[in-house]
């Protein structure tokens, strides 16, 4: 039995009837011809240009006066729809000028926590420059992101910016991840209505350089696993009866006080950083902290990967020396800092 409609709700068209639609069609012939690049510069050859909406609501205006005016001889009906006609005639060619010449270029994409990529269900960030090399400013230019095929809507809001004269201004647009692993970026469209709204403008953009997805971390995950013992390695009972210290690292809590470098400590607090640091045992370089998928304790592949992408950023923000483990043998070897965080999250997106 199918629901009833409620009262001012339009009823949802299946995504297959939109992804079958002609217009739908003619936008993915559009796409697969445009090349990929990550800078364009807008010539001639690849903007397009059609009255809107208001355009052809002038042009039918101009007919009826223009039929009035023969009809009853009226010189000022004749002046009045050639006057019209002048100026719809100098806004194409005003608005196609407003975007010929001008230059995108794409810059690096940013997640939210400063990763170089995305995370899944979470807005993905992406920036562009557009410059200006002539004398005069650019006014109306708008950019949007094309969503994939999966999608109901098939662009996002739009941003709309002037360009200053010889100069460039930074346009942030984002769109929202359903799948992890390597993608292409959506395609962009670049639109403008200036001078008088009578024509629109537009031209279309595919970006070259593709773009991580990361596995959506696990909301309010389990703490870490602990640190397993290396083989060769000296016990802890060893370490204590001698009291050795091979030198500092990052302050972690449950750090017993009397290991925290106060010298070191009281330095950092004048200079305004609080930032501690304590005494690392030898022990600790035989205790390696390994997130396995196999310690995760969840049967689901996806919510896996969830957990551990959760556990790794988890780790990297106590300042943590870790390993990852994955399915088939797969592993990362033990490191931190930025660039370790991103191969294990990279690894994690092209998990199998």
């Amino acid at each position: 039995m199918k629901r009833p409609i409620p009262k001012g709700e339009k009823p949802k068209i299946p995504n297959i009837f939109q992804r079958l639609s002609p217009r739908a069609k003619f936008r993915e012939w559009m796409f697969a011809r445009l090349p990929r690049s990550d800078q364009l510069t807008l010539t001639q050859s690849n903007v397009y240009i059609l009255p809107s909406r208001a355009g052809w609501a002038m042009l039918a205006t101009l007919i009826v006066l223009l039929v009035a005016a023969i009809n009853y001889q009226l010189n000022l009906g004749y002046l009045l729809t050639f006057l019209l006609a002048g100026s719809a005639a100098a806004s194409m060619v005003v608005g196609h000028g407003n975007l010929r010449g001008l230059q995108l270029s794409l810059q690096t994409a940013m997640s939210a926590r400063g990763h170089g990529g995305c995370f899944a269900h979470a807005p993905c960030p992406l920036n562009f420059k557009l410059h200006n090399r002539r004398r005069t400013r650019r006014w109306g230019i708008g950019l949007a992101l094309h969503q994939s095929r999966q999608s109901a809507d098939h662009s996002n809001a739009w941003s709309w910016v002037d360009v200053p004269e010889q100069g460039s201004t930074a346009v942030q647009l984002s769109f929202m991840p359903q799948q992890r692993g390597l993608h292409d970026f959506p395609p962009v469209s670049i639109l403008t209505r200036y001078p008088l709204g009578t024509f629109r403008v537009w031209a279309l953009w595919r970006p070259k350089t593709p773009v991580w997805v990361y596995p959506a971390p696990e909301a309010n995950a389990p703490p870490l696993p602990p640190a397993s013992p290396e083989a060769g390695g000296r016990s802890s009972a060893q370490v204590r009866s001698g009291e050795e210290f091979d030198g500092v690292r990052a302050y972690q809590t449950g750090d017993p006080l009397k290991l925290v470098v106060w010298k070191k400590a009281a330095q950092s607090f004048a200079t305004g950083s609080h930032q501690l640091v304590s005494r690392d045992r030898p022990f600790a370089h035989h205790h390696r902290l390994w997130l396995d998928i196999r310690q995760t304790g969840l049967a689901d592949h996806e919510a896996r990967l969830s957990r551990l992408t959760a556990w790794v950023l988890m780790a990297e923000q106590q300042g943590r020396t870790w390993g990852l483990r994955l399915s088939g043998g797969k592993e990362v070897a033990p490191g931190s800092g930025a660039q370790h965080t991103t191969r294990c999250l990279e690894a994690l997106a092209a998990c199998p």
